[in-house]
């Protein structure tokens, strides 16, 4: 319940790493996690490949947070469990992240974090929730056609995710 952006980016752009354009990525070319699309969208206009490879940390934070963490209310989410939601909703989408929540706390999966959902939220142990947000999103990561190519590398950092996301509860 604190803001805990600045300490979750940190930890996606880790994770997310640098410039990319895997043949077999649906995203195509990407930096810090974004992708051409998503930066062509929050810029307003056609970005090209250098572009794309200047991208640094203090460009793609803005959106981020607007995009991301103000989406799965990050800063109303328990240390811990804002992380694993927020790297969740980077990695497969806000509505994923939001469904896979509400999943975890057993309230209409809707797709959108509201009262019900942080009341849901509030009464679970955080421990216990960043756990079951990470097995939901590993099982989903394995039902995927790219499993193969990209699921050893998912399945570290859905770990790694879990492990960080426990130390962080308070």
């Amino acid at each position: 319940m604190e803001n805990n952006f600045e300490q979750c980016l940190a930890l996606v752009l880790r994770h997310e790493g640098g410039f990319v354009n895997h043949p077999k990525d649906p995203g195509g070319m990407t930096n810090l996690g974004v992708t051409k699309r998503v930066w062509e969208e929050w810029v307003g206009h056609v970005v090209d490949e250098a572009a794309m490879r200047a991208l640094g940390p203090t460009d793609v934070a803005p959106l981020y947070k607007k995009n991301y963490w103000d989406k799965i209310k990050g800063d109303q989410l328990p240390a811990g469990v804002d992380y694993a939601s927020f790297d969740l909703a980077v990695n497969s989408g806000v509505g994923r992240a939001a469904k896979t929540l509400q999943k975890a706390v057993g309230v209409t999966q809707d797709g959108a974090i509201g009262p019900a959902t942080l009341a849901a939220v509030e009464s679970q142990d955080a421990r216990n929730l960043a756990t079951e947000i990470c097995n939901l999103r590993l099982n989903f990561l394995q039902s995927l056609p790219t499993f193969a190519t990209f699921g050893k590398g998912w399945t570290r950092r859905v770990s790694e995710v879990e492990e960080t996301a426990f130390k962080m509860v308070k």
